[in-house]
């Protein structure tokens, strides 16, 4: 299945609260797919090296916080693969502040 992304946050930017943390990936939300939180669903965008508006790709993670009521989807580019190791240093950035870990899913 194909999921598009908005990134409201391009690799590179700064998070809008905390001006010290950098995005290292794309980040933004799978429009009309409802999180836990109550807002969109959160997706980290890993295997594009520049800052983005949009994605289409697949997903291929979920990481869970077993401190946080939000999930993070992980979405890729058709044939990009990832280790559940290489994800969680991919976005440590900012999972390092939770409990979190990596559930694979591929799609």
């Amino acid at each position: 299945m194909r999921i598009t992304v908005r990134i409201d946050r391009p690799l590179g930017s700064a998070h809008p609260k905390h001006p010290d943390l950098i995005y290292l990936v794309n980040y933004g939300e799978v429009v009309g797919v409802p999180a836990p939180d109550g807002d969109w669903q959160d997706a980290y965008i890993l295997g594009v090296d520049e800052p983005l508006t949009t994605f289409t790709g697949r997903r291929i993670a979920v990481i869970h916080r077993r401190d946080d009521i939000e999930t993070k989807w992980v979405i890729a580019p058709e044939g990009a693969t990832f280790t559940a190791e290489e994800i969680m240093a991919a976005v440590h950035f900012q999972e390092q502040y939770f409990d979190a870990y990596v559930e694979m899913t591929e799609e």
